[in-house]
């Protein structure tokens, strides 16, 4: 589902399920046990993450939505992507995401995770989220993960209230993005940026990303712990909510 390579002591972790690349459970597991590792070693210095294909990733794969069997699965389901989203968030070395091609949902929020952005220059990909046209709000890890890469309420309002999708010119102007650069230099860039950031002595950009990044992790936490997010699962229950997954993923098929 994620293959995972090395090149120049960086881990490169790349999208790699269907036409689309649909996040599944067995994705963030794996993505989740990566995290640790690379946190847990001196080495890699850091980690990029990059689609194959047309695709970064269309977001979470519908099907898990489509057959959540009882609000309890939604919920377990939840508590285990929140874990997930959130270790991503906080992983100690630098991490970059490297947009190959279209990048929504869960996608862009994944991506949004990461202490950089970079997508490639071509004309027909489209980045943005859309869960507000098919009756989905975020979870709070999203909802946190996606406001602190924005410099604004107005810049979370205008992503997320539209729904639309962009070209990536667009994309880095709303900061979903950071650069944007030809197709063969989107790796080389993203290790680039790695080696700018960690390659100096004592690696204090380990200390400052957890100084810049902790208010928010420690808010998700007590968030998750306190309030009573689980009662929002029951969207997935909802018939319109469910007719309207079902019909984006035969459209996707």
């Amino acid at each position: 589902m994620f293959e995972e390579t090395i090149q120049d002591d960086i881990k490169i972790v790349t999208f790699k399920n269907g036409k689309t690349n649909p996040i599944n459970k067995e994705m963030l597991l794996q993505l989740k046990k990566i995290i640790d590792e690379v946190n847990a070693n001196p080495t890699p210095k850091g980690l990029i993450l990059t689609g194959a294909g047309r695709f970064f990733s269309s977001g979470f794969d519908l099907p898990i939505f489509i057959n959540f069997k009882d609000l309890k699965e939604a919920i377990e389901f939840f508590e285990m992507e929140e874990e997930v989203l959130l270790a991503l968030f906080t992983c100690e070395k630098p991490v970059v995401s490297a947009i190959n091609g279209h990048c929504a949902a869960a996608g862009l929020i994944y991506s949004m995770a990461a202490d950089y952005r970079i997508a490639k220059d071509h004309p027909k990909i489209k980045i943005g989220m859309s869960e507000i046209k098919i009756g989905l709000g975020l979870s709070i890890a999203q909802h946190e993960v996606m406001r602190f890469g924005l410099d604004s309420d107005l810049k979370f309002r205008d992503v997320m209230y539209f729904g639309e999708m962009g070209g990536v010119e667009k994309a880095k102007e709303m900061q979903l993005i950071d650069e944007v650069v030809a197709e063969d230099q989107l790796i080389e860039r993203s290790k680039q940026v790695i080696k700018l950031w960690i390659d100096t002595p004592n690696r204090p950009f380990i200390q400052m990303k957890r100084q810049l990044r902790m208010d928010t992790a420690r808010r998700i936490q007590k968030k998750l712990k306190e309030e009573n997010w689980q009662d929002g699962m029951n969207t997935f229950f909802k018939e319109d909510v469910r007719q309207t997954l079902e019909f984006v993923q035969a459209s996707m098929a």
